[in-house]
């Protein structure tokens, strides 16, 4: 039975919600799992089973492949590597919703990083974006109590926002290629290039990897197919069948989900008034940034759409009393 456009639309929003819910926990279920592994050799067990199930997934995709797939597949998967590997060392030295919420600026740089390619000045939504980010991050990692002591942002939080920075740049890699060539074979080769690239880290700086206790299998199936794979087939479904602004502001969910999860799990610590407000602020950054408050436009204009009209039935009923 053939699926009409209208049902993958009425898909499109629950396959948004579950991609940005199955990221959100992941950050939990990093931080735990970094208790019996190390950083580098999870992500690479983690994207290797990934792209296992993609390849499998695919099998019918690589009548499509050429080499034209394998520099930008490598581009991407690099990046996407040291963007996890920066971002999972910060995660070890931070608590999971700081880390979800740092890493969700990479939506407010992309458009600077745009900026200095093509010369494109980013919009003033953009710089509104870029200040709340600020003045986020500020509250979310720097405890007003201590700014007598200095100005300090702990290690855990420079790695997240350099791994925001890494992941922006993955996602104009991403945008650029996959014009170009089929999203699931690149995303495909793009997990096989990053889980090469983690193995090769893990050996260089951690040395040969050990044994994978039971409890972790479960982590790292979920952390491979539930996190890597299906979330990103499901963003991909999502994006396709639905508007661009809507799909951004459910995905930006994802870091709200994570600090949901980081407090179920007990890892956030005391949630002070300021973090609140520092993570609200981060929030509103990024739907700042992603949507330029369209929905709201959206909203006004058909507000003044059925005033107009309104007035105009009203001129017309005059009208015909009057005769």
């Amino acid at each position: 039975m053939k699926i009409t456009e209208k049902t993958h639309r009425a898909l499109a929003t629950p396959a948004l919600f579950a991609a940005a819910l199955i990221w959100g926990s992941t950050f939990v279920t990093m931080k735990d799992s970094l208790d019996e592994m190390k950083p580098g050799y999870l992500l690479a067990v983690r994207f290797t089973i990934a792209a296992v199930f993609m390849l499998l997934l695919f099998v019918g995709k690589w009548k499509k492949y050429s080499v034209k797939y394998i520099l930008p597949s490598a581009l991407i998967g690099l990046t996407t590597a040291v963007a996890y590997i920066v971002q999972t060392f910060g995660l070890k030295y931070t608590t999971p919703g700081k880390n979800a919420f740092l890493t969700s600026i990479y939506c407010v740089l992309i458009p600077f990083f745009y900026w200095i390619i093509t010369k494109k000045r980013p919009d003033a939504y953009n710089f509104i974006a870029a200040f709340l980010c600020v003045i986020g991050v500020g509250l979310v990692s720097i405890e007003i109590s201590s700014l007598g002591d200095g100005f300090f942002i702990g290690k855990g939080e420079m790695l997240t926002i350099c791994c925001s920075a890494i992941y922006a740049i993955q996602m104009m890699l991403m945008a650029k290629y996959s014009k170009e060539l089929d999203s699931a074979l690149l995303v495909t080769l793009q997990f096989v290039f990053t889980s090469l690239c983690c193995w090769i880290f893990t050996l260089i700086f951690e040395g040969a990897p050990t044994k994978i206790g039971d409890g972790m299998i479960f982590d790292l199936l979920y952390l491979a197919i539930a996190a890597s794979a299906l979330a990103l087939l499901f963003q991909n479904y999502g994006i396709k069948h639905t508007s661009a602004g809507g799909a951004s502001i459910i995905l930006s969910l994802e870091s709200v989900f994570g600090v949901i999860f980081s407090v179920i799990a007990g890892e956030e610590g005391e949630m002070t008034i300021q973090k609140a407000i520092g993570f609200a602020v981060v929030f509103l950054a990024v739907i700042v940034s992603e949507t330029k408050l369209n929905f709201l436009k959206k909203k006004k204009q058909k507000a003044t759409e059925n005033s107009d009209e309104s007035l105009k039935n009203d001129k017309s009923e005059q009208s015909k009393t009057t005769e």
